[in-house]
């Protein structure tokens, strides 16, 4: 038995990548399916798939919150500013849950079926499999104040972004193995187009971006409020699970701050070349940081509950 496939936990709490094997033994087939089908339609969720996951195990944990509605009682995670008109591929978790929700009841929790998700998003796209522990419960309540305040800008610095990394018990190579994520999908205009413009209030362009990439970027991305929300690749095969990334940065073509940011520290900076230069080595250590993330504030027993709705808690 591998490492990953029985993880221990503080207080004796356990996952176990066998949990449903008796009780939801077509989970496996169910989520594959509904992934595929989705990528199919839309090859950018790999992408969105990944990112919602991240988004709801860096705040509080990894318990589904961040798929749950606003309420009377709360407002929550998916309107929050780092998600609202962001965060998608919320139907693709609910498609799963219904299907479940037909072959074995009130079994497979939400915070699960999104944790396995992400994973066939990376294998669909090319990226490394590995086993997922099992046997996470759902969260009953979310806080858009929470998702505010835990998740990454990528306008913040790598110390801000490390520190709430370490503070869900991750670590700085945690830091920058997640941060190849980026090698799938798309960032919204708004969120660095001041490197290509107005970098720290200079009035001019971020002096350490690729000046045939600024050029590019200025044409994806020009400087009216219309185009905010215009898409741009996070890196040259943004549909692929590759190291690409990482290269990207050594040549300062990184297109996000925090990304770019890797390679400014010596630290990170020495992983960001080894990686560069072994697709193998990022594979593997991006599967195990995978199961660290899926691991950070996981509810078992009879903490939390089985949501039959992703979106809003058991009556």
């Amino acid at each position: 038995m591998l490492w990953f496939e029985r993880y221990p936990f503080p207080y004796g709490q356990q996952l176990d990548s066998n949990f449903y094997d008796r009780t939801c033994p077509h989970l496996p087939m169910i989520v594959k399916y509904n992934v595929w089908a989705a990528l199919k339609n839309d090859t950018r969720m790999a992408a969105s798939l990944l990112r919602m996951h991240f988004h709801d195990c860096i705040v509080d944990g990894c318990e589904g919150s961040v798929l749950l509605d606003d309420t009377q009682d709360f407002r929550g995670e998916k309107n929050a500013p780092p998600n609202r008109n962001s965060l998608r591929g919320f139907e693709v978790i609910d498609n799963i849950k219904t299907d479940l929700e037909r072959f074995c009841p009130s079994t497979v929790s939400c915070a699960d079926i999104l944790t396995l998700a992400a994973r066939e998003a990376v294998v669909l796209s090319g990226g490394p499999n590995w086993n997922v522990p099992l046997g996470r419960r759902d969260g009953t309540t979310a806080s858009e104040k929470a998702a505010i305040d835990q998740i990454p800008s990528p306008i913040e610095s790598l110390q801000k972004i490390t520190a709430k990394f370490t503070s869900k018990g991750l670590d700085i190579k945690d830091v920058v193995v997640l941060s190849g994520g980026h090698t799938l999908g798309y960032a919204q205009c708004f969120t660095f187009k001041r490197r290509l413009f107005n970098f720290d209030g200079s009035g001019n362009p971020d002096p350490t971006l690729d000046s045939s990439v600024l050029t590019n970027l200025q044409s994806m991305c020009p400087n009216k409020d219309a185009a905010n929300s215009n898409l741009a690749p996070l890196d040259s095969s943004a549909y692929r699970f590759d190291n690409v990334y990482y290269t990207n940065l050594v040549y300062n073509a990184g297109l996000l701050e925090s990304d770019q940011a890797l390679v400014k520290d010596p630290n990170t900076a020495a992983m960001v070349n080894s990686y560069s230069g072994s697709p193998f080595l990022f594979s593997q250590d991006f599967a195990a940081s995978m199961v660290k993330l899926g691991n950070v504030g996981v509810l078992t027993g009879q903490k939390g509950q089985i949501r039959k709705r992703c979106g809003s808690v058991n009556s």
